[in-house]
């Protein structure tokens, strides 16, 4: 069976090689129809703890790491913090 691969923004990083990830993903409302946003956070294991909160990151599901951790980092999709554009008004 293929391994699961989820993309989502890193919300917390202060504990030893492991990151928190928040997924979000959009659903229609079974009654309503309106599309609203349903999210889950995800324990990631980071060897080399770098990434940062702020970044888009891509996890795989793995084999239990520990009791919350079965993802791992696989890569980062785009860096946290980008630059400002100066509009010419």
């Amino acid at each position: 069976m293929p391994k699961r691969i989820l993309i989502g923004t890193v919300v917390s990083d202060k504990t030893d090689k492991t990151v928190v990830v928040k997924v979000e993903r959009k659903v229609k409302h079974p009654m309503y129809g309106k599309i609203i946003r349903r999210s889950k956070k995800y324990h990631a294991h980071d060897e080399d703890n770098a990434v940062k909160i702020g970044e888009v990151v891509r996890i795989e599901e793995t084999a239990p790491i520990s009791k919350l951790k079965t993802w791992k980092v696989i890569d980062r999709v785009q860096s946290g913090k980008t630059a400002a554009v100066e509009a010419d008004v």
